[in-house]
């Protein structure tokens, strides 16, 4: 994904089955998911391989989301999009013009109601272009955000994005613990000294960094940096603390990575589809140390494979109450199915050819000297 660059959960997906309905066209309808977004679906005609589907978040931009299957039964249609992790189920009237249905998303406290209806050539909203690829932006460059805006976001919103489309940054529902530590690749236990509500307090952030092209990821991190100096005055010291941790280590049998042919200056792609599945595309040994620690453990993640360059890799494992509390996920009771994943520890050495072992060490710790809730847009 060029220029794209999602830490996030999203929809899971959606198997094929036979259809009593012609659901060929267009269907559209407002998803109330923090902010209102209009979603559209386009079915096309079926096939032997069944109907195809793509959705658009027309109000995320233009970029078109393959559905990995269509399921119907009697009146009941369920879409799936295993590419970002989510689930829309819903119920055709009597005159198959509408779905009364829920989108529902990992993380999420409960299922958001998402009615559809038909579109018409009239009715059709307008999906945008997607953008253009951007060339990227000189790695010398030391950009600012020439706009940003912090709003405080609305209550119970469900779950937390970091999301990077071209030169657009944006956050979802992230406390001021989430932004230190995706600017400085920290776990929130190596943040001391701050008060409280940097853990509670949520903000929806959009900004956009001045000089052309599109950032790297260092860049991005150092915009982030820059603005928590400025509009958080935030001013903290470095020290060294011994912390419980896990070790990222390569198992005695040897790594089953694969090495990505993607870009090896391009940004990383690790996106969960749901609780459990997480698809790495172009990602390096610490981006995975970093996203396991910031979204899935209770303590750091310290990297010490000495594995260099980047990575394509899916592991799907099966997750416990312990995990996903960086993403104030609340992950479902086990079902005592034989053929579900392994849990984590297992599935990270059958699969990758890793290990996570619990141990101590001494790690960076960032002590808040001052930092104030965000000044005025």
């Amino acid at each position: 994904m060029k220029n794209r660059w999602l830490w996030a959960l999203g929809i899971w997906a959606i198997a094929a089955g036979a259809q009593a309905q012609d659901l060929t066209g267009s269907w559209q309808g407002t998803l109330q998911a923090g902010r209102e977004l209009r979603i559209v679906f386009k079915i096309a005609s079926a096939d032997p391989g069944g109907p195809k589907a793509v959705m658009y978040s027309i109000d995320q931009g233009g970029t078109g989301i393959a559905a990995s299957a269509i399921a119907v039964q009697g009146t009941t249609v369920r879409i799936s999009l295993a590419a970002i992790g989510a689930t829309y189920e819903g119920k055709l009237d009597s005159t198959a013009q509408a779905m009364v249905g829920t989108w529902t998303q990992a993380g999420a406290p409960a299922p958001q109601p998402l009615n559809l209806k038909r579109a018409t050539a009239d009715t059709a909203w307008t999906i945008p272009e997607p953008p253009a690829a951007l060339k990227p932006m000189a790695a010398t460059a030391t950009p600012v955000f020439e706009v940003a805006t912090i709003k405080p976001s609305k209550p119970d919103t469900p779950g937390k994005a970091f999301v990077v489309r071209g030169r657009q940054f944006s956050t979802l529902n992230t406390t001021l613990t989430d932004l230190i530590t995706f600017a400085y690749g920290l776990h929130a236990r190596q943040i001391t000294g701050a008060p409280a509500w940097i853990e509670t307090e949520k903000y929806d952030l959009s900004a956009q960094p001045d000089g052309d092209g599109a950032p790297n990821e260092k860049q991005w991190k150092s915009m982030v940096q820059k603005l928590l100096a400025d509009r958080f005055k935030l001013a903290f010291h470095h020290d060294n603390k011994e912390l419980s941790v896990y070790a990222l280590v390569v198992d005695k049998a040897g790594q089953k990575l694969t090495k990505s042919e993607a870009d090896p200056n391009g940004l990383p792609t690790l996106m969960f589809q749901r609780l459990g599945v997480l698809p790495a595309r172009n990602a390096s040994m610490p981006d995975f140390a970093s996203v396991m620690q910031a979204a899935v453990l209770d303590r750091p993640v310290v990297d010490q494979t000495k594995l260099p360059g980047r990575f394509d890799f899916t592991l799907t494992w099966t997750p416990d109450e312990s995990q996903f509390g960086g993403l104030g996920a609340r992950v479902p009771a086990p079902t005592g199915d034989a053929a579900a994943p392994p849990g984590l520890f297992t599935a990270i050495q059958e699969q990758l050819g890793l290990r996570l072992e619990a141990t101590k060490a001494a790690v960076d710790v960032l002590v808040v000297d001052r930092v104030e809730k965000p000044s005025d847009n």
